[in-house]
Order: structure tokens, then C-alpha cells, then sequence
């Protein structure tokens, strides 16, 4: 079998590291705009919801958005349902770096869709999708504390 999981490792690093060069012009470090961009589409997410979307540990989670708190990128509110949580909203600052972070991803999705036919685009998605969903429950089961049998 061919080594699917490198060619999206590789895939994942190469976006990464070119947006952590482009984000730089709207003060955005390492992987803070994954972070920006699902709180501005998701306004009220809690932060576990949000490590949970982005496949991250709590801990990884918090420091981000500490970070991007300081920064005035987000704020937090607290639930008016549940004092314990926390909602996150975007600021005027990070709703004006959203535009900018949107086009980059469109752009980059133009870029790794060239060649693509319709058909090829919308299958390789599908794909992906259900590549996604095998991993997520190897990730729950393991983020639980449990060990994979190999």
C-alpha cells in the first residue's frame, strides 16, 4: 500500500509553513489563524469544541487562544447558561484579518486542485472525508487515555 498519510503529512506541513510566512503581515503566528478562522465561522464556540474541530489536546488549544486573546484577535464571554464556559467571538481585529486568511485558503485550495477535473475534485474530498472519519475514532479512543493495538 502506498504511503498516503506521508504524501498528506507533507501535504499539511508545506500549507503550514507558507501561511506561517504569509500570516506574519496581519501579526499571526504558528498556526493561530486555524484557530481565528474556525472562531470567526463558529462565533460562541467553547474552546473544547473548538480543539476538538482543529484535532488538538485541551492544552494546545488553551495556549493558543491565550495567545491570540492577548493579541486582541479574540475575546472571551462567559456563558450566560453555564458560568464554567466560556464563549470565544473574534474581535474587530480578527474579524478584519478574516478576509485576508479566507483568500489564502481558497487560493491554496485553487493551487492543489489544478488539473482537477469537477468530478476528480469532489471525489478526492469524499475521500478524504472518510479518511478523516477512520482517524477520528483512533484519535477519540487515544485522546481517552487509551492505547492503539498495533
Amino acid at each position: 500500500m502506498r504511503e498516503i498519510l506521508r504524501e498528506i503529512g507533507m501535504i499539511a506541513r508545506a500549507l503550514d509553513s507558507i501561511s506561517n510566512i504569509e500570516f506574519k503581515e496581519v501579526d499571526l503566528t504558528k498556526g493561530q489563524y486555524l484557530y481565528l478562522v474556525r472562531i470567526f465561522e463558529n462565533p460562541g464556540i467553547i474552546q473544547e469544541k473548538l480543539a476538538e474541530m482543529i484535532k488538538v489536546d485541551r492544552t494546545t488549544a488553551a495556549r493558543a487562544i491565550q495567545k491570540l486573546e492577548a493579541q486582541g484577535f479574540i475575546e472571551k464571554k462567559y456563558d450566560e447558561t453555564n458560568k464554567k464556559n466560556k464563549k470565544l467571538f473574534t474581535t474587530e481585529k480578527g474579524n478584519s484579518a478574516y478576509p485576508f486568511l479566507k483568500r489564502e485558503g481558497e487560493y491554496s485550495n485553487q493551487v492543489a486542485m489544478t488539473g482537477f477535473t469537477q468530478e476528480e475534485a469532489e471525489a478526492l474530498f469524499q475521500l478524504l472525508q472518510r479518511v478523516r472519519k477512520n482517524i477520528e475514532v483512533d484519535w477519540d479512543f487515544v485522546k481517552k487515555g487509551n492505547k492503539r493495538e498495533y
